[in-house]
C-alpha cells in the first residue's frame, strides 16, 4: 500500500491523537504568525517614526548662507531642513510692543535707535525647537512651510496680534533697518510664545511679543547686505546617517570651520523602544520554533514507540524503512497545513492585541522634555508573506520532528520487534 494513503488511514484511525496534534500545531502556528505580524508592524512603525521624528542636526559656521543650506538640504539623507536668518526691522502702519517698565537712567521705553521687530527667516517653523517640542504653538492659521518660498507672508506673536487687532489674512508692512525698503506681509498664522513679558526693562526687539517668522527670501530682501545664517537644522532618519551628513557639510563649508551638533534624544526616546519590540518579536519567533520542534519530536517519538508492533509487521512484509519515516512525515505535514489556515484567523487578532499593548507602552510615553510626537500603532493584517513564513517554518518543524525520531526506525529489526511483543 502507498505510504501516503496509509498515513491518511492512520490519521483517521487515531482521531483523538490527531486532534491533539492539530491543536498543538495550531498554537505553534498562531504564535509564529503573531510574531511575524508584530515584526512587520514594528518595521512599518519604525520607518514612519524615523520619517516624522528623525534626528535633528544643527550646523553653524562662517559661510553658511541660504544657498549653501539649500545645497546641503538637497542631498540624502536629509528629508527636511530649516535655515534660520535673524534680522531686526521696523514697523510701518502698526505698533510694536514696548516695555511697560522705565529704562534704567529714567528714560522711558520707545527709543527708536534700535528697530523694534525681531524677524526670523525660516523655511519650516515645524523644525524650530519651540514648535517641535510643543512649548510654542500655532493658535490661529498655520506656520511657515517650504511652499511659502517666494511669498511675502508672516507668522506673528499673539500679543502683537492682540495689540493691533491682527488676524489671519490681514496685511502688515515691515521696513528694513535702513528705512529704504518696505515689504507688505500677509499674516498666515498667529503663534503663542510661552515666554512671559520680562520683569525689567527690555529693548523692544528683545520682547517675545515682537517676534515674527517670515520666509528666508523675504528676510533677505529686507537685509541691507548678504548675511550668513545663524544656523541651519537638518532632519535625517537615524543617528547612523549623521556621519554621511557631516561629510556633505564639510565639502560645502570646509574642514573645521563649522559646528555640527546631533540631537537624537527624541529618536532614542521613541524609535529605539520600537526597535526593541521588533527584536523581542524576532526572539519569540525563534523560541517558539525551537520549542515547537522539541515538543512535536517528543510526541512523534512516543507515537513511534506505541506503534512498534505496526512497524514490525510492515517491516516483516518487506516495507522499506524510509517509507515508514515518510509515512510519519506525511502525517505531521497533513496536520500542519490546516493548522496554518486556522492560525491565519487567530493570529491577526492576537498580534493586533500584542502590538497595541507593546507598541503603545513602549512608544507612547516620551521622556521628560522630549517632543510629544504621536506614533500610531499600524493596523496589523495577515499577508502572503507572513503566511508563507509560517507555512515554511511549520513544514520545517514537521520534518525535524519526524525525521530525527525516525532515525530510531532505521535501527529496528522485524524479528526483535515481533519477539518482544509476544
Amino acid at each position: 500500500m502507498n505510504f501516503v494513503k496509509r498515513a491518511g488511514m492512520s490519521l483517521r484511525a487515531r482521531k483523538s491523537k490527531t486532534a491533539v496534534l492539530l491543536g498543538i500545531f495550531v498554537v505553534i502556528c498562531t504564535l509564529l504568525l503573531g510574531g511575524f505580524l508584530l515584526q512587520a508592524a514594528t518595521a512599518r512603525q519604525e520607518a514612519d517614526a524615523q520619517r516624522r521624528i528623525g534626528v535633528d542636526v544643527t550646523v553653524e559656521g562662517k559661510g553658511l548662507t541660504p544657498a549653501v543650506a539649500d545645497r546641503i538640504g538637497a542631498v540624502p539623507p536629509v528629508h527636511r531642513y530649516n535655515p534660520l536668518l535673524p534680522l531686526k526691522a521696523g514697523a510701518a502702519g502698526f505698533d510694536p510692543l514696548v516695555s511697560a517698565l522705565p529704562k534704567p537712567g529714567g528714560a522711558r521705553a520707545g527709543d527708536k535707535e534700535e528697530p523694534p521687530l525681531s524677524l526670523a527667516g525660516v523655511r519650516d517653523t515645524g523644525l524650530l525647537l519651540p514648535f517641535s517640542y510643543g512649548s510654542a504653538r500655532i493658535t490661529a492659521g498655520r506656520g511657515i512651510t517650504p511652499k511659502d518660498a517666494g511669498r511675502d507672508v508672516a507668522v506673528v506673536e499673539r500679543r502683537l496680534a492682540e495689540k493691533n487687532e491682527l488676524k489671519v489674512g490681514d496685511t502688515i508692512r515691515v521696513r528694513s533697518a535702513d528705512g529704504r525698503r518696505t515689504v507688505p506681509l500677509t499674516v498666515v498664522g498667529v503663534f503663542q510664545d510661552p515666554m512671559p513679558d520680562p520683569s525689567q526693562w527690555t529693548p523692544r526687539h528683545e520682547l517675545p511679543g515682537n517676534a515674527l517668522y517670515l520666509p528666508v527670501g523675504t528676510v533677505r530682501r529686507l537685509s541691507p547686505g548678504a548675511a550668513d545664517l545663524a544656523e541651519a537644522v537638518f532632519k535625517i532618519g537615524s543617528p547612523e546617517q549623521a556621519e554621511r551628513l557631516h561629510a556633505t557639510v564639510e565639502r560645502q563649508l570646509g574642514t573645521g570651520s563649522f559646528d555640527f551638533r546631533v540631537n537624537d534624544r527624541a529618536y532614542k526616546d521613541q524609535v529605539r523602544p520600537i526597535q526593541r519590540v521588533g527584536t523581542f518579536a524576532g526572539l519569540i519567533v525563534w523560541l517558539i520554533a525551537l520549542a515547537g520542534a522539541l515538543i512535536l519530536a517528543l510526541i512523534v517519538t512516543l507515537q513511534i514507540r506505541e506503534r512498534r508492533d505496526e512497524l514490525g509487521v510492515l517491516l516483516s512484509m518487506g516495507e522499506k524503512k524510509w517509507k515508514l519515516i515518510g509515512q510519519h512525515t506525511v502525517e505531521a505535514v497533513a496536520v500542519a497545513l490546516p493548522a496554518v489556515a486556522v492560525a491565519a484567523l487567530a493570529g491577526q487578532a492576537a498580534a493586533q492585541w500584542a502590538g497595541d499593548s507593546l507598541l503603545d507602552r513602549e512608544a507612547g510615553r516620551p521622556a521628560a522634555g522630549a517632543p510629544r510626537t504621536t506614533v500610531g500603532v499600524p493596523e496589523i493584517s495577515v499577508g502572503p508573506s507572513e503566511l508563507g513564513k509560517v507555512a515554511g517554518i511549520g513544514l520545517g518543524i514537521s520534518l525535524v520532528a519526524t525525521v530525527i525520531p525516525g532515525i530510531g526506525i532505521l535501527r529496528l529489526h522485524p524479528r526483535s520487534i515481533l519477539t518482544d511483543s509476544e
